[in-house]
């Protein structure tokens, strides 16, 4: 089998990156359960913030916004699943 660099999945990415996230379906690495991520709990402080599992409070994703950057972890989602767009 051969390999493709990083390019092949732009459109995926695409795709994945240009949607209403609130209405996304993210499973939790915690407990497994999967809601979109508008029935999260979301925290907010001066360091970021947090979205956490509504069903287990463990962290789902973190987004820290500094010096002109966004840094966006999502180690908390095992799965995030989007409606692909009406022709895709």
């Amino acid at each position: 089998m051969t390999h493709l660099d990083g390019n092949a999945v732009a459109g995926a990415f695409a795709d994945l990156l240009a949607f209403d996230v609130t209405s996304a379906r993210a499973r939790c690495a915690g407990c497994g359960s999967v809601a979109v991520l508008a029935t999260a709990l979301v925290y907010r402080t001066d360091a970021g913030t947090v979205v956490r599992c509504a069903g287990c409070d463990a962290a789902l994703a973190t987004v820290v916004e500094a010096d002109g950057r966004i840094w966006f972890g999502l180690n908390g989602i095992s799965a995030i699943e989007v409606t692909a767009p009406v022709g895709g």
